[in-house]
């Protein structure tokens, strides 16, 4: 991989992983109702889970969907039934600073494993994979898909970070029942609006 490559690669990995989309609404959430520390085995999932997924995409598991349609149709149907349920969680979470104090907790972070696992149905996590394989890897080998796996975790990490350092940040001025609600069921609005592109996605 040449220079310009290389850092072709690291510009579209920032900007693929910083810009909105369901990890990044996920993790905004999670950092106003769970704190930033409960939520790092969350960025972690996402992080090892999506350079996984670059890896084993350019080995050609996109390929699988190819050959059988009903796969990619049974990818989708599941990616909206889960998307919706996390959606519902979201609307439903009362742990934020303004839940009830000294009542137990309803409700967990999501979990490293979770995280990465969700990447497969995550329509921007494929997105950002195959574009990734597609366009950064003019000579296909083992070696060249680990490479863009690597970058991608590499940049990835602190990129969604962000975005679970600014929930953190919105704790003590959500800490109002109200407000944390109305920021809930906007967030879970915006996980389901993230769904078109879920119903429309080809590989």
């Amino acid at each position: 991989m040449t220079y310009e490559l290389f850092f072709a690669l690291l510009g579209f990995a920032f900007v693929t992983s910083v810009t909105p989309g369901p990890n990044n609404m996920m993790l905004l959430a999670s950092g106003v109702n769970f704190g930033l520390r409960r939520t790092v085995p969350h960025m972690l999932g996402i992080s090892v889970g999506h350079s996984v997924m670059v890896f084993l995409v350019g080995l050609g598991v996109a390929g699988v969907f190819l050959a059988h349609p009903l796969a990619l149709v049974a990818l989708k149907l599941g990616a909206v039934a889960y998307m919706l349920w996390l959606a519902w969680k979201i609307a439903h979470a009362t742990n934020g600073p303004g839940a009830p104090r000294g009542g137990k907790a309803a409700g967990r972070p999501m979990t490293f494993l979770q995280a990465a696992a969700f990447q497969w149905v995550n329509p921007k996590a494929w997105a950002m994979a195959l574009g990734a394989v597609a366009a950064y890897v003019p000579e296909p080998s083992v070696g060249a898909y680990a490479a863009v796996a690597v970058v991608f975790a590499a940049v990835n990490l602190p990129s969604v970070s962000v975005w679970a350092a600014a929930g953190q940040g919105l704790r003590r001025w959500l800490d109002h029942p109200a407000r944390l609600r109305a920021f809930n069921w906007a967030m879970a609005g915006l996980l389901v609006l993230s769904l078109i592109p879920v119903v429309m996605m080809e590989i």
